[in-house]
């Protein structure tokens, strides 16, 4: 089997929490080596509940046991400890630039440069390496400050964008920040090594999580729609495209996108037993069911309402319309088309390997969702133990001795 597309690529990996492990473990999922550094003895994310071990799940860590979350977050990468606050550190930072390609990290504006590890310092070691920095502001014209997930969504207008004109503000039920933002920071990366790769020339690679919030909410013309008489909070629905949304069915919810073309509206009022509807002045064109979306998804809601959902779906399916139940994480993430292409996946303990839930069933999380080709690529199923590279890196690599290694814990560096 060939190997992953970014094999032969090396990274040291200086991120922490969420939006910058994430980034590095796609990376690491597309074939490319991550060396991550953690603080010695305590690590960095191995505290956080839950918790998977010989005996199972807990939210309360037993010996053992090791943080779920961690072994999602850095399945694949090679763990290192590294105090970068000691003063050897620098020395270390810069041997290990030396051998790698890209750095990434995330901590505050200032912090790395404080440590002498930020991009000038990696770029003075080696000009040609690639530095990406994920933050709450950006580098570049930012502002200083740490930004969690929730603060991203509230600064960037997300939070009412959702639910009614009456409600407050919705947070987004995922971590949407922390998930988007290192998809745009493996974006900048890829190009900016693929610039390096034509020219020799390294950059850094600067994305805010505001930014990217930001810029994903803008897709949206969401003021000049207010400024026409349509609002920006609509609940479950979406006027400009009417009949566009979830509606209750007898049983279950049911969200339907059908009427986006001509063939398709037409199809849609025949599948609900309203096909004088397609030729109706008011809904026969996309302005005018916008402007009558009200009365259309009276319409929808009075015709699912009698109908159990995966009836309803099915009917609409066989008509050429979108329709789907909505699921709950768990029956999503039991698709055998997602299992199936490896877009959801086993995880699994370092040292015990597979670990049940307490129905008795293997815990799965999320896979790499790119299937290649021709140079497959997917998620390691389980993380390091803490500093369980260490030899492998600092002798196998860097050439230290053990004499230094041993030297090095003793003074606390490693």
């Amino acid at each position: 089997m060939s190997q992953g597309p970014l094999s032969g690529v090396t990274i040291l990996d200086m991120t922490r929490a969420l939006a910058g492990p994430v980034a590095t473990l796609i990376l690491s999922g597309l074939g490319a080596r991550v060396i991550r550094i953690e603080q010695p003895e305590v690590g960095e994310g191995r505290t956080s509940a839950p918790f998977i071990g010989s005996e199972g799940v807990s939210l309360k860590k037993r010996d053992g046991d090791v943080s779920l979350g961690h072994v999602i977050r850095h399945r694949g990468k090679d763990s290192i400890t590294l105090n970068l606050k000691h003063p050897k550190a620098k020395e270390i930072f810069k041997d290990l630039v030396q051998q790698v390609d890209i750095v990434v990290e995330n901590f505050s504006p200032g912090t790395s440069d404080r440590l002498g590890v930020g991009y000038r310092d990696a770029r003075a070691i080696k000009p040609s390496i690639v530095y990406t920095s994920i933050t709450g502001y950006g580098h570049a014209g930012g502002s200083p400050g740490k930004v969690m997930d929730a603060v991203a969504q509230a600064l960037a207008g997300t939070m009412m964008v959702s639910g009614l004109p009456e409600d407050p503000p919705v947070r987004h039920g995922m971590p949407f920040a922390d998930l988007v933002t290192p998809l745009f920071a493996v974006i900048g990366t890829l190009a900016a090594l693929r610039h390096r790769d034509q020219t020799g020339e390294g950059q850094h690679v600067d994305v805010s999580m505001l930014g990217v919030m930001t810029s994903l909410q803008a897709m949206e013309p969401w003021k000049i729609l207010e400024d026409l008489g349509v609002p920006t909070r609509t609940g479950n629905t979406v006027p400009r495209l009417s009949p566009f949304g979830i509606y209750k069915a007898q049983d279950a919810y049911v969200a339907l996108c059908p009427a986006v073309h001509d063939r398709t509206r037409i199809n849609f009022f025949t599948a609900i037993g309203r096909p004088e509807l397609a030729e109706d002045e008011r809904f026969n064109n996309q302005p005018g069911r916008l402007l009558h979306h009200k009365e259309l998804e009276d319409v929808v809601s009075d015709w699912i309402k009698g109908l159990p959902a995966d009836e309803a779906v099915e009917r609409l399916i066989a008509h050429g319309a979108m329709a789907a139940r909505v699921r709950t994480p768990d029956e999503a993430n039991k698709d055998v088309r997602v299992l199936r292409r490896g877009e959801v996946v086993p995880v699994e303990h370092p040292v015990v390997g597979a670990v049940n839930d307490n129905e008795g069933n293997g815990i799965n999380a999320a896979g790499l969702p790119i299937v290649f080709s021709q140079t497959p690529a997917k998620y390691a199923r389980t993380s390091d133990e803490l500093g369980g590279h260490n030899e492998d890196v600092f002798q196998g690599i860097l050439g230290y001795s053990k004499e230094q290694l041993e030297e090095l814990a003793n003074e606390g560096v490693i």
